[in-house]
């Protein structure tokens, strides 16, 4: 049996925003009532990608260095939005005083900082994107063996992602056994925001 790798089920994860994740592991929403089910079904095994992301230390790390990076491009970009606008507004209390061709050459210098600050906010963004999904690779990458693991030992001949499962018999999830193994296998590691330095950018590094 080909077993789709888990790397590139939690890149898929990785499509909601890291805030959004943020919010619902911070989230302090009572859990719901268990719901009763039928017996365990032998072969059949779930793995929910969410909860190994969200469950374990590596994935809780992760989501929170995420945070910690994207705070910082916030505050960056914020920054310059403001001394932006604070220069627009002090040319406006100077337009009187000037001649047109003088506050046109002043209106097109604030033009181009703008034009510039709108190309770092799209880059940015790609950086961050590129970011998450890069630490979200690293997740799955040591996840995959343990996951392989886990289903062999459960002799599993059919895995459904946990995300599309409504009910089923808690016995058949093998989440919490991987988050258990990931764990003890790593618990962080280091990285940065990716630098997507283009030709384009303006030097908006």
């Amino acid at each position: 049996m080909k077993i789709k790798t888990v790397a590139a089920a939690i890149l898929a994860a990785g499509a909601m925003s890291t805030s959004a994740v943020a919010a619902s592991a911070q989230s302090g929403a009572a859990a719901p009532t268990p719901i009763a089910t039928g017996p365990a079904i032998p072969g059949i095994c779930i793995v929910n990608n969410d909860y190994i992301l969200r469950g374990s230390a590596v994935g809780k790390y992760v989501i929170t260095r995420l945070n910690q990076l994207k705070s910082q491009v916030d505050a960056e970009i914020t920054s310059e939005g403001t001394s932006l606008q604070t220069d627009a507004k002090a040319l406006q209390a100077q337009r009187a005083s000037l001649s047109n061709d003088q506050y046109e050459q002043k209106m097109g210098a604030l033009q181009v900082r703008d034009q510039a600050l709108q190309r770092k906010v799209q880059l940015r963004e790609r950086e961050m994107q590129a970011t998450q999904e890069k630490a979200f690779s690293t997740i799955g990458q040591q996840a995959d063996p343990i996951v392989r693991q886990v289903i062999g030992e459960k002799a599993c001949s059919l895995v459904l992602n946990g995300a599309a499962v409504v009910v089923a018999n808690t016995a058949m999830d093998l989440s919490p056994t991987i988050v258990q193994r990931l764990d003890a296998r790593i618990q962080q590691f280091a990285f940065d925001r990716e630098h997507l330095d283009t030709a384009g950018a303006g030097g908006a590094r």
